[in-house]
């Protein structure tokens, strides 16, 4: 095939980030080039018309097409771990539509509800992130567990799983007594059961001080029958990870009364991806 003379006007890349990661938790072959200077660039027409698709939003598909696209060092976005994902999605927004992003929000004040915009700089997400660092150990008595972030498809499994359990959670109401007592115990044994598998998962490897154990069916089964102590640490480790992580909110204030407000910025894909 002739060499395409529109080439040279192909999108370039707009800007370069450093994963958090910097690649350490990936699977091999699923990204490529120096994850410490990863190019980004912006979105086509049709990585828009994915990110207004409600059926693969909610799958993760049209996450996962949009970071492959806009990030060709990624070759499988289903394995990039959740320390890089809201990295790579606030970058592609910045490539695509610039550092500004829009909060609308109504002041709480009952005699203002004055509706106010605000402008948040990205650049200031981007380096949330880049300072952001991975605690990966946790000593249990004699054990050393050393952890490991879920993936994007892990993450996204878990999610879709949780959010169909509590559907069916929400329409018991509708059943007999008898019948929504069982659907209820049963639902709640299975998100119980669920977030036994996100510990199970976060944890790449436990070190008995004689062999390192890292059949991920030993450490389920050792996860699923250890005190209560030894799961609450567990669960206190991943939930402080996982806090250091959450982006800072924004403090504001309103323009007609002066109250203060405290936002959160919002990364869900159905709004994240449109202009500011």
């Amino acid at each position: 095939m002739a060499l395409n003379p529109l080439q040279e006007f192909y999108r370039q890349p707009k800007i370069f980030v450093s994963l958090p990661s910097t690649g350490m938790y990936n699977k091999v072959g699923s990204i490529s080039g120096d994850p410490t200077h990863m190019p980004i660039f912006g979105m086509t027409g049709m990585d828009e018309i994915m990110m207004k698709t409600p059926d693969a939003l909610l799958s993760g598909e049209s996450t996962v097409m949009l970071i492959e696209s806009c990030c060709p060092s990624i070759k499988d976005a289903w394995e990039v771990n959740a320390l890089d994902t809201d990295l790579l999605l606030t970058a592609i927004r910045i490539a695509t539509y610039g550092n500004t992003l829009e909060i609308v929000h109504t002041c709480a004040n009952p005699e203002c509800k004055n509706e106010n915009d605000y402008d948040v700089d990205l650049g200031t997400v981007v380096d949330h992130f880049s300072a952001c660092k991975y605690d990966n150990t946790l000593d249990i008595g004699t054990l050393t567990l050393r952890l490991q972030p879920l993936t994007y498809r892990q993450t996204t499994d878990f999610s879709l799983r949780n959010f169909q359990l509590r559907q069916k959670l929400a329409s018991s109401s509708n059943l007999p007594e008898e019948e929504q007592k069982k659907l209820v115990s049963d639902l709640f044994k299975e998100l119980g059961a669920i977030q036994n598998k996100i510990y199970s998962e976060s944890i790449e490897s436990i070190d008995t001080g004689k062999t390192v154990v890292t059949e991920r069916q030993f450490i389920e089964d050792w996860l699923n029958n250890s005190e209560k102590e030894v799961f609450d640490k567990i669960r206190d480790k991943f939930n402080k990870n996982k806090d250091s992580w959450k982006i800072p909110n924004v403090n504001v204030k309103c323009g007609e009364c002066g109250r203060e407000a405290s936002l959160s910025i919002d990364l869900d894909q159905t709004n994240f991806f449109a202009p500011a």
